[in-house]
């Protein structure tokens, strides 16, 4: 019996990784619940974050490289089962009834180092399977399995957490990972062409992993690009890092509210995942990036932190992720194009590494910010800000984290205004050619 191959293979993986993201989901709702109700801090969570990141970011060249060399099927295999092993670690400390704060942190960098593999050879294995006509929607189904689980995963473990505990949500993430494995296990990803190996395993480890680097920065375009992202994701995670405990904290631990405001956020992203689909994104996808951004920063940020009112909580939860997955499926799709799949695994990591490099550091400053300075500043009465910013903000604990979002969205917007004004960036699409890589 042969195994799948194509556009049926990919939408095995692509079944595995929504049950699998499915259960990820519950388990950081969970846990993130357990980790507020522990310390009734900002702080930690950021934390949390920070130390499954910053780790990701920083191996996620050396990975690239090593994605070129290794059969990408079995990378994307070790990677799901080192995330099995951390979850299986969360369990074991949590049923000896020893589970600490820290370590959520060392989990998260267990998973976070192995999870920097994950997601070039998810890409590069992508560019091998199906048509380049075909990237934008496959960008889409990617966003499926990230907002479609999203949906469900605050609610249901909201739910289960009452009936089950954290423990069975921990659980059921194993079991969803073990899935993931046998789909992925059944297919056939198609190896580049003997030439192309040959070239893509030339020079020592060295100079591969510095290839990434020489290929970004001498195409201006596509490093402008990246650097939109630099700025634009520092503080959009400065907003996603406060969002959980601002909701909590203006809401008296309402954890009912928390997971209705993620599940409609996701409603709205697997809506945009579902008309980035059907639609393919722009023409002109590099607008879907700057557009993405503004609308983004406005709608997705700045209307969530500027109120302390449930219905518009949802509302920009609801617009922000219907917008997210354009945004990102357009930036995909340019990419895949310019990029040939023999190089993508170096090249997609050096990417991933200036777009995101800033985010662990938002992570690390936000928590403090907001429990040191902004919070303390804003409960305050002869806070001048505060007071004028309170008919519209009210007043009370959360508010100032709010003020920290509001004001990350306007930067957010800013982001996607400016590379308007920037040709080298605004014309990345026409200045490139497209790849041209044969597969068998």
């Amino acid at each position: 019996m042969k195994s799948p191959k194509g556009m049926t293979a990919f939408v095995m993986i692509w079944i595995g990784q929504v049950l699998s993201i499915l259960g990820s989901a519950m388990t950081h709702f969970g846990l993130g619940i357990w980790a507020w109700e522990k310390t009734g801090q900002a702080t930690p969570l950021a934390l949390v974050g920070f130390f499954g990141f910053a780790p990701m970011i920083l191996v996620t060249p050396i990975a690239g490289v090593l994605v070129d060399r290794w059969n990408r099927k079995l990378v994307m295999a070790f990677s799901d089962i080192a995330t099995a092993l951390s979850t299986v670690f969360i369990l074991i400390m949590l049923l000896s009834g020893d589970l600490q704060i820290w370590h959520l942190y060392a989990a998260s960098m267990f998973a976070g180092i192995f999870g920097a593999f994950q997601w070039p050879a998810y890409s590069a294995a992508i560019s091998l399977m199906i048509p380049k006509a075909h990237y934008g929607r496959a960008s889409g189904m990617i966003s499926i399995a990230e907002t479609g689980a999203g949906i469900l995963a605050p609610v249901l473990a909201a739910v289960l957490i009452t009936k089950i505990g954290i423990k069975g949500i921990l659980i059921i993430d194993i079991i969803t990972l073990i899935i993931a494995l046998i789909l992925l296990s059944l297919v056939s990803i198609p190896k580049l062409t003997r030439k192309e190996e040959s070239t893509a395993e030339k020079g020592n480890f060295f100079k591969e992993l510095a290839f990434g680097f020489k290929y970004l920065f001498s195409r201006a375009s596509l490093l402008g690009l990246q650097l939109v992202f630099f700025f634009g994701n520092f503080f959009t995670s400065m907003a996603f890092t406060l969002m959980t405990p601002m909701v909590l904290a203006r809401s008296g631990g309402n954890v009912t509210l928390l997971g209705t405001t993620r599940s409609i956020g996701a409603i709205g992203g697997l809506i945009g995942s579902l008309v980035l689909t059907t639609w393919g994104g722009p023409k002109k996808k590099v607008f879907g990036v700057f557009w993405g951004f503004f609308a983004f920063g406005i709608f997705g940020l700045f209307l969530f932190g500027f109120t302390g009112i449930p219905f518009v909580w949802f509302l920009a939860s609801f617009l922000g992720q219907f917008i997210n997955p354009i945004l990102n499926g357009s930036n995909q799709a340019i990419w895949q194009s310019k990029t040939a799949p023999e190089v993508q695994g170096r090249v997609f990591s050096v990417r991933r590494l200036v777009a995101q490099i800033t985010s662990p550091m938002a992570m690390l400053i936000t928590g403090p910010l907001a429990d040191k300075l902004i919070e303390p500043a804003f409960i305050r009465s002869d806070f001048w800000l505060a007071n004028l910013l309170a008919p519209v903000m009210g007043t009370g604990t959360g508010v100032g984290m709010g003020f920290i979002i509001a004001l990350s969205g306007l930067l957010v917007a800013l982001v996607g205004v400016v590379p308007f004004f920037i040709p080298v960036i605004k014309n990345v699409e026409t200045i490139l050619p497209d790849h041209q890589t044969e597969v068998n």
